[in-house]
This record gives C-alpha cells, sequence and structure tokens, in this order.
C-alpha cells in the first residue's frame, strides 16, 4: 500500500525550472530519506508535498497522497489537509514557533483548528502529545526562549504529530543539534513512525543520519532524482557518481600538516568562571545564579589546532564570548598574547579573529564584499588605502578559493559554503595567529563542508595558523585537530590529543557522545 506517491513531479518558478521528473513512493510506517546538496530540490519536493510552494512556482505532474492528488485541490481543503493528513517538522524550530506564544498554547492551536474541542479539551491534549515527545517536566506555559534547542525541535514535532498525520514530513530536524540530542530526536522519530504506523519523509544531507534512520533513499542532484532504492543497496552498491561523491565527501579527512610543537602558548585560560542571575521565583526572594563556565583551564600554543566539543548548554559559547572579550568573567584570567582580555588593545585584536556558525547574519547585507572584510582594518593605527586596500582583498579572497573580483559583490550573492569562505578571509585579513571557528561548519552540507575543511589544512599550512574549533560535530573535530578537549556542565571532564581521547576515551561522558554519534557503514559493515 502507498501513502503518498510523487510522479513526474516539475516545478518551475518563474519558468526556471526547480525540479524535472521527480518520481517516488512513500509506504505506511515507512521512512524515506530525501538526500543531496543544498540546491539539489529537497526542500522543494517538501513544500510541493505541503502545498506551500512559493509565489510564481508552477507544478506539474502528480502528487497523490491518501488518494488525493495535492497539486489538483484548491487552497481550503489544503489547510484541512495541513495537520490532519500531513505535518511538517521545519529545519529552525526557533524560527517556526511563535516567540510571544506559550508552548501549550502552541500545539493547542493546531489541534483547535483541525477538530471540534474545547480549549480546555485541546489543552489537556497539548499536555498529553508534549509527554509523548519526552517533555514531560516542561510546564504549558513555558515560552521557546526559555528552552534549549532540543527541546524547542520537540515542541515543533509535537505540533506536527497533534493529530496523529498519516504523514510527516521532517525538513534536516538535527542540523544544529548536538550528537545527544540528535540521536534522542532521531530516536522519537523512529517511535512515532511505529506507534502511529506514519510515513516519514526525511530530509537531510547527512548520510550517516540517513544510514542510521532510512530505510529508502532518495539522491537528488539539480533537480531531479539520479539514484534510488534500499538503504543498504544504495550505500554498498552506489551507482551514480554522484552518490559516490557524496559518500567519498561524508568521509573525507583533509590532509592537515603535521602537529605543531606545543612549547609557545599564545592563548591561556586560567580557572575561568561565569554566572548567571537565574529569575527571582518571588518579588524580594533571594538572587540565585547559575554557573555556564565553572573553574576552566586550558591553553591553545602557536600553530595547534585544539577542538571543543560538547553538548549544547555545556558553557561553549559562553567560554568563547569569554575568550573573544565579549563577556567579562566573575574569577579567573584570559590572556592572549600575554595580554589580558579584559583591557583587549589593537594588537590583541587583530591577532584575535572570530567565524561564526552563521555567515549571512554575521554580514552587513548592504556592504559589498570588498567592504566588508575589511573591516578588521579600523584596528591598524595606519590601514592600507587606495591600491594597497585592494591588493589586501585580493588576497584575502584567492586565499580562501574565491576570485578577485568577489569584492564587489553583495553577499547574497554566494552559496552558504561562498559565504563561510568569505567570513574565513575576513578573519585572515589581517594575518591573526588564532582563529576561534565556533560551530562554522555544522550547516553545510557534507560536500561543502569537505572543501571548507581542505581550505582549513591549505590555511594551516600557508598561515602558520593556530585555532579553536569550537563544534558539536566529532567526526569533523577528528580529522582537522591536534589536540581536543571535552566540556560538560561548565567543566573541562577530559582532554588530550584528540586521536586519544577518540579512540581510548576515560571519561564517560566522553564515551557517551561518541556512541551517540552516528557513524556511516563502510561497504563491508551492516547497516544499523
Amino acid at each position: 500500500m502507498t501513502l503518498l506517491s510523487v510522479r513526474n513531479l516539475n516545478v518551475g518558478i518563474y519558468s526556471k525550472p526547480i525540479l524535472k521528473d521527480v518520481s517516488f513512493d512513500i509506504a505506511p510506517g515507512q521512512i524515506v530519506a530525501l538526500t543531496g546538496e543544498s540546491g539539489s530540490g529537497k526542500s522543494m519536493t517538501a513544500l510541493a508535498t505541503m502545498g506551500l510552494l512559493p509565489r510564481g512556482a508552477q507544478a506539474s505532474g502528480a502528487l497523490i497522497l491518501d488518494g488525493q492528488d495535492i497539486l489538483n485541490l484548491p487552497e481550503p481543503k489544503l489547510c484541512a489537509l495541513r495537520g490532519n493528513t500531513m505535518g511538517m517538522v521545519f529545519q529552525e524550530p526557533m524560527t517556526a514557533l511563535n516567540p510571544v506564544q506559550t508552548i501549550g498554547n502552541q500545539v493547542a492551536e493546531t489541534i483547535l483548528i483541525h477538530g471540534p474541542s474545547t480549549r480546555a479539551q485541546a489543552m489537556e491534549r497539548a499536555r498529553d502529545i508534549l509527554d509523548r515527545v519526552g517533555l514531560t517536566a516542561h510546564p504549558l506555559g513555558r515560552y521557546p526562549h526559555e528552552m534549549s534547542g532540543g527541546q524547542r525541535q520537540r515542541v515543533v514535532i509535537a505540533m506536527a504529530i497533534a493529530k496523529r498525520p498519516k504523514l510527516l514530513i521532517a525538513d534536516e530536524p538535527t542540523t544544529a543539534l548536538d550528537v545527544t540530542t540528535q540521536a534522542q530526536i532521531l530516536e522519537l522519530l523512529k517511535s512515532l513512525v511505529a506507534d502511529f504506523n506514519m510515513g516519514l519523509m526525511m530530509i537531510t544531507h547527512d548520510l550517516a543520519v540517513v544510514a542510521t534512520m532510512a530505510e529508502r533513499i532518495v539522491v537528488m542532484q539539480n533537480g531531479t532524482v539520479v539514484e534510488q532504492g534500499d538503504t543498504a543497496q544504495i550505500l554498498h552498491h552506489m551507482r551514480h557518481p554522484y552518490t559516490k561523491s557524496l559518500i567519498a565527501a561524508s568521509t573525507h579527512r583533509p590532509d592537515m600538516p603535521p602537529a605543531a610543537p606545543q612549547d609557545d602558548p599564545i592563548l591561556v585560560v586560567e580557572n575561568a568562571t561565569r554566572t548567571y542571575p537565574e529569575p527571582r521565583r518571588r518579588l524580594f526572594g533571594k538572587r540565585e545564579y547559575r554557573t555556564a563556565v565553572d573553574g576552566v583551564s586550558l591553553t591553545v600554543n602557536a600553530r595547534e589546532r585544539v577542538g571543543l566539543v560538547g553538548e549544547s548548554g555545556c558553557g561553549k559559547s559562553t567560554l568563547t564570548r569569554a575568550i573573544l572579550g565579549l563577556e567579562p568573567l566573575q574569577g579567573g584570567k584570559i590572556t592572549a598574547f600575554g595580554q589580558d582580555i579584559a583591557t583587549p588593545t589593537p594588537r590583541l585584536r587583530s591577532g584575535l579573529q572570530v567565524v561564526f556558525q552563521d555567515p549571512y547574519s554575521s554580514f552587513n547585507p548592504r556592504h559589498k564584499v570588498a567592504r566588508l572584510i575589511t573591516e578588521p582594518f579600523h584596528l591598524l593605527p595606519h590601514p592600507p588605502a587606495g591600491k594597497a586596500r585592494q591588493d589586501a582583498v585580493a588576497e584575502a579572497l584567492i586565499a580562501v578559493g574565491l576570485h578577485a573580483e568577489d569584492g564587489g559583490k553583495y553577499i547574497h550573492e554566494f552559496s552558504g559554503g561562498q559565504r563561510q569562505r568569505i567570513a574565513i578571509a575576513r578573519a585572515l585579513i589581517l594575518r591573526p595567529d588564532l582563529i576561534v571557528f565556533d560551530e562554522a561548519v555544522s550547516a553545510l552540507d557534507v560536500s561543502v563542508r569537505a572543501q571548507v575543511l581542505d581550505l582549513l589544512a591549505a590555511l594551516c599550512r600557508s598561515h602558520d595558523l593556530a585555532y579553536l574549533f569550537i563544534s558539536h560535530d566529532l567526526s569533523v573535530v577528528r580529522s582537522i585537530t591536534d589536540r581536543v578537549l571535552v566540556m560538560k556542565a561548565g567543566k573541562i571532564v577530559e582532554q588530550g590529543e584528540t586521536e586519544t581521547v577518540f579512540s581510548q576515551p576515560k571519561h564517560p561522558y566522553t564515551r557517551v557522545l561518541i556512541d551517540a554519534a552516528p557513524m556511516l557503514p563502510l561497504h563491508n559493515e551492516g547497516i544499523p
């Protein structure tokens, strides 16, 4: 029996073809993964299935869901299907949730819209659904900003399954989550499919997640399906060159230069402590404090690559902001190049740069690339001007694999991977000794991620670069760092040479992180 049948689906936007002859099936209780690079058409296929194509889109072919052709249904009937027959879990839960509505009201809204229920009944049902997705201890009156990323994703899933739809679409549901939270969300989706006999269309570029979750794989490239079949068959006997390239990129390890001698510290963190006040439970109650960073000490040497891993909420981002001088410490000390970070000098600022997780939000979209990447020049007493400035821009862009003429473009004209390269160019333009990478590749698809990691390896050779690489992707940290630190509840619980920590973890928490990370099986291994 087929729940969703996609036949020769074609979608164009203002005469530009986006999807071309896409065909696949999903049965009740079956998990089918759509995978491919950014721009391959995965999300557009999901939007077409939900009847949410953007303005100017024209679709042809057939999208048969539970006996009805979605492409021929008017909007009122599509609204009735959304929530009742099909639901969707979006990639970024914070933008999918209403920040001024409680989680109880948002789940209850789905129930009230799609069925005859009183508000009391809807809230009771919302409580049951939130319990089902693992939020038993969370009151209905909590707001999205009061929850972690994984908890917000559970709320979005609760909204999507409130009416027990027959088809659930999950669009990159674990991209920004740490490994343990990702494992919990994936296990939750699996159990929902088994309990409700739902069909699940899972959109992801992470082939390790695909191997863990999906029964069938649909590989998409440039809006077409290039290969599809059972998971074991595709992963072990792939035929299309594009599928082979995706597998190769997923297991890619860049050729890093040898580790540098560890005898020249350029960043020293000594017993760093950072606390935040908790909301008062009573008007004149005693103020309580939460310790986000608890006596952390670490060192980064010149030309050394250090990784920092841990779950969301462990204190990585707080420590990063303290290292960058963006937040004060309540205890301890941070020095860079022998200077206290609390009183930064232009020399310190120019020698310590940062690459953020989302390059698009870290750039001013009204300025051209040449101006964006020369922003650090304000740290120099005599910044270059005229031809010297143009030469510096061209050198930085060429160093990250772009072209000198790209300096005349705007940031929206580039892909996600190119934007990350521009962010790296901005960090490199002053030739810093140390760069902090804050989840710099977590949102990139596998092939672009492989290119950026190769770029880092090349920059380590050409620029004698040291970096602190903060990430929840253990496979990336293992491939590009010399030493790794594991952080939990504000403390460093384990540290050492990267291969030693990964192959012989000593702390139970480190073992939990490694075991939770999905693994892509090799050709001679079975699918888990």
